[in-house]
């Protein structure tokens, strides 16, 4: 089977997005809080099947999950963190951490709560000041952790929907109506239990032999719901850094705004004309004319073209921070859901990247097609193409998965 053959990919189901034959929806129970909950997954550990952070925000309606690594051109989250009815406080453990249970912070408080590995949790505190800065509170684990399908580093650490057992209640000052929590998160380790000893049975020794090839570390998305993957690239009219007085005066603001539906070939290409000057390079670097440029829409047009565009359950794709910082940074709203194809090339070239042009190459990809005008429609045509072999690299892999397990069974 090629990449280009059709491939039926697997029952998923939309809410928990897990397997349908391992979906949990049916333990989670709805429990209201006066405690906003904050929930800031690295963006790896979005991939990892087994984690809790989705789990816990289909059972907390006053919650935000937010992913990715650089969280400072979050309006969402900027919002969530300045709210003085509900002062900010991270659950993150410190030497100058507060023990929440001897000491809670006083009155409903906003939760900001770090989801991933140690190592993931350090670096997204770290390179976020506004998160770094807030209050910080620990706790140790009155019980062991049930999270028996995933070795944690310490004893005492716990799962993040477990970590929301214990401190919320106390902050709510009703334990026992917070176990409920848990089953949702009994239900998946004892599937995942379950699948292990009983669907691929016990491990059996036998003689060595040739191991059957990896399944690309890929996000299964790319292959699986190609319909909601917005790839998107967007343009600024940007005055030099080096001018340090034009770049006060001068802001960086939105101009040109690319984005493609991977799996229907939808195209939005949307150009705002410069609400300040237009800077020297800016035409040239974007790849349109100033008569473009000028003769451009409002920025409250290109928003309502987007808002036409773009789901709510939408992954939107991009070559790193950049065009989703400059569209939120210009007031656009986006989708919570996020895929960073720089990082996700990285992992799978298993070292550094370089352009986009290089990942296309090094792929052995078809040439990509250039989607919109400028600039803006060549990268999100290379970005595209990426997406793309990526996704069908992961179904071939599955395919031949399929077929060995088919062969076994004969």
């Amino acid at each position: 089977m090629t990449a280009h053959e059709a491939w039926e990919p697997r029952a998923v189901c939309a809410r928990c997005r897990r397997p349908a034959r391992v979906c949990y929806c049916a333990h989670l129970t709805s429990i209201d809080t006066k405690t906003r909950i904050v929930l800031l997954q690295h963006t790896r550990e979005r991939y990892v099947a087994i984690g809790t952070a989705r789990m816990a925000s289909l059972c907390l309606p006053n919650s935000e999950l937010h992913v990715g690594v650089h969280f400072r051109d979050s309006p969402a989250l900027a919002r969530a963190l300045s709210d003085p009815s509900r002062p900010a406080a991270l659950l993150y453990p410190s030497p100058d951490a507060i023990d929440v249970f001897s000491a809670p912070p006083p009155g409903p408080v906003t939760l900001v709560v770090v989801d991933g590995t140690w190592w993931q949790a350090q670096k997204l505190v770290r390179v976020n000041p506004e998160i770094a800065k807030l209050p910080r509170y620990a706790f140790k684990a009155p019980a062991p952790s049930e999270y028996r399908i995933r070795k944690e580093p310490d004893e005492a650490y716990v799962s993040t929907i477990e970590a929301l057992v214990h401190v919320l209640g106390v902050l709510e000052g009703d334990p026992e109506r917070f176990r409920a929590l848990l089953a949702p998160f009994r239900a998946m380790v004892d599937t995942q239990i379950h699948y292990a000893s009983t669907v691929h049975g016990a491990r059996e020794r036998h003689g060595k032999g040739p191991r059957p090839p990896r399944r690309p570390r890929v996000p299964p998305i790319l292959a699986e719901h190609p319909e909601r993957v917005v790839c998107v690239s967007g343009e600024a009219n940007a005055w030099p850094y080096r001018d340090r007085s034009l770049r006060t005066t001068h802001r960086e603001e939105l101009v040109h705004w690319v984005a493609h539906r991977v799996g229907t070939g939808e195209t939005l290409d949307a150009i705002a004309a410069p609400r300040s000057p237009l800077a020297p390079s800016t035409a040239s670097h974007v790849g349109l004319s100033g008569a473009d440029l000028d003769g451009g829409g409002s920025l409250a047009e290109l928003f309502a073209k987007w808002s036409a565009f773009v789901r709510d359950d939408d992954v939107i794709c991009s070559w790193g921070p950049y065009a989703p910082g400059i569209f939120a940074s210009a007031g656009g709203e986006l989708p919570r859901e996020r895929l960073e194809m720089r990082q996700v090339a990285r992992i799978f070239g298993k070292g550094r990247v370089g352009s986009m042009e290089q990942v296309i190459a090094s792929l052995g990809a078809e040439a990509p097609e250039v989607l919109a005008r400028g600039r803006a429609g060549v990268r999100a045509g290379q970005l595209v193409r990426i997406a793309k072999h990526l996704g069908a690299l992961y179904r071939e892999s599955v395919s031949a998965e399929r077929s060995r397990a088919s062969s076994e069974d004969r």
